[in-house]
C-alpha cells in the first residue's frame, strides 16, 4: 500500500493526529482498517497510538520541522551564529598549532601535515 507516485505526503498537526487516535480508541474497528480508511500507513498509525499513550499530544509533535517544532524552522540569533563562527576558528587554530591543515570538502576532506612547509 504505497502512496501513488506524484502525490504529496499529508502532514497532519498534532491536534489532527490526536483526534484520529481518540476516534480510533472510541471505535470498535481494527487499527489497520481505520488507518487505511483515513489514508494513513498502519505502521505509522500504531506509532501515533503508542506515542499518544506514552506522552499525550506532546508525543505526536513532528520532529522533522514541518510544523515548526524541529530543526527545519530553527532560526539562530546573531549571537549564536557568531559563537559558531568563533568555535570554527578555534578548531582551525588548534589544527594549525598541531601542524595539520584541512584540504577538500565533505567526504573528500583530508588532513595534511604542514610541518614540511614551515621548515626553511
Amino acid at each position: 500500500m504505497g502512496r501513488p507516485i506524484g502525490t504529496k505526503n499529508i502532514m497532519r498537526t498534532p491536534e489532527e493526529k490526536e483526534k484520529l487516535v481518540l476516534e480510533y480508541l472510541d471505535s470498535k474497528v481494527g487499527y489497520r482498517k481505520f488507518a487505511e480508511s483515513n489514508d494513513i500507513y498502519p505502521s505509522t498509525f500504531t506509532k501515533w497510538i503508542k506515542l499518544y499513550r506514552e506522552r499525550g499530544i506532546e508525543g505526536l509533535k513532528s520532529k522533522t520541522g514541518k510544523n515548526g517544532t524541529g530543526k527545519g524552522n530553527f532560526k539562530r540569533t546573531e549571537i549564536e551564529q557568531l559563537k559558531e563562527a568563533l568555535l570554527k576558528k578555534e578548531i582551525e587554530l588548534m589544527r594549525l598549532k598541531k601542524g595539520y591543515v584541512v584540504k577538500g570538502v565533505g567526504a573528500k576532506k583530508e588532513y595534511a601535515s604542514i610541518s614540511d612547509v614551515n621548515i626553511k
